[in-house]
């Protein structure tokens, strides 16, 4: 799972950005605000990978310039109703502090200037971040208290269930498909081939 890039910025589009690696393009798609922020075509920038799986679209990568927006972009996802577009729109009108203020005070008004976000799913976004944290703390303890209410194993399947729940994919199949793939690759399966693995079994 990639949780960051260090490379040149090749190109900005209108919803994403090319971000050159050693000569490996990787697209990651991003918010206005973000885009705004990056550096000029040609310059170095690093930037905080989200990485999400879809059935359809396999794994698209998010990008953020700090690692508070890509943390709460995270926790906006767990939202029911709230996808990486509408996450995403929330955190081009709201940086994460701006967020944790208007959830404070229960403003659901500027929640709702965000495109795609009602006043309905405006007021279950300010009612879910009650108790969230959208600043400070590791993003992988940030992932698995969000993600679980268990904490998650250090062991190579419990490494690929991590990885496979940081795409987006729920904890109960995450450990599903992990299974399945422990039991056809043996004990000894390393992390990467788990995930491998798994992967293949969700697309079939």
């Amino acid at each position: 799972m990639i949780g960051r890039l260090r490379g040149i910025v090749a190109e900005i589009g209108e919803e994403e950005a090319l971000i050159d690696v050693m000569g490996v393009g990787y697209v990651v798609r991003c918010g206005a605000r973000m885009l705004s922020r990056l550096p000029p075509v040609g310059d170095e920038t690093v930037v905080h990978v989200e990485s999400v799986f879809g059935e359809q679209t396999g794994v698209t990568l998010y990008g953020f310039l700090g690692r508070d927006e890509r943390r709460a972009f995270v926790i906006l996802r767990t939202i029911q109703g709230v996808g990486p577009k509408a996450a995403l729109s929330v955190l081009d009108v709201l940086s994460p502090p701006e967020l944790a203020a208007a959830v404070a005070r229960e403003d659901k008004a500027a929640v709702a200037r965000a495109n795609g976000v009602g006043p309905k799913l405006a007021q279950r976004i300010i009612v879910e971040l009650k108790d969230k944290p959208l600043t400070d703390g590791p993003v992988a303890a940030f992932h698995a208290q969000v993600s679980s209410p268990q904490v998650v194993q250090a062991s190579a399947p419990g490494e690929a269930v991590a990885a496979l729940m940081g795409l987006g994919i729920a904890e109960p199949q995450a450990r599903r498909v992990v299974e399945s793939a422990a039991l056809r690759l043996g004990d000894d399966a390393e992390p990467p081939a788990l995930i491998k693995a798994a992967l293949q079994e969700l697309g079939r």
